[in-house]
């Protein structure tokens, strides 16, 4: 059974960085396709970044591109997003998620079959 563990949330101010991490587990994930997503208050989930395991291509959102930075460690099972010059309009609930299906550079909530529970980052401006 596949689970995924973020952490890495926190308080910060506008312009500073946070790095949130995903510890996955219960499948070797080599062919899957991983992705940060976030959910903002009275809005919709969005794709936020994504990653293929096997050869680390990458993919992000245009609101975040230059600033959010995706990566895995595969010795660690962990997946990694390294957010810098955070903004107020990046308060969100962060959830990793996980499919075996093939790596698309814009991902979807509903192509995703894994779900973590979340961690929360807030901006203050």
């Amino acid at each position: 059974q596949v689970q995924l563990e973020e952490s890495g949330g926190g308080l910060v101010q506008a312009g500073g960085s946070l790095r949130l991490s995903c510890a996955a587990s219960g499948r070797t994930f080599s062919s899957y396709t991983m992705g940060w997503f976030r959910q903002a208050p009275g809005k919709e989930r969005e794709f936020v970044a994504g990653i293929r395991w096997r050869g680390g291509i990458t993919g992000y959102a245009d609101s975040v591109r230059g600033r959010f930075t995706i990566s895995r460690d595969n010795a660690k099972n962990t997946v990694y997003l390294q957010m810098n010059s955070l903004k107020p309009e990046d308060t969100a609930v962060y959830y990793c998620a996980a499919t075996p299906k093939s790596f698309q550079v814009v991902l979807t909530s509903r192509a995703m079959d894994y779900w973590g529970k979340g961690t929360l980052v807030t901006v203050s401006s």
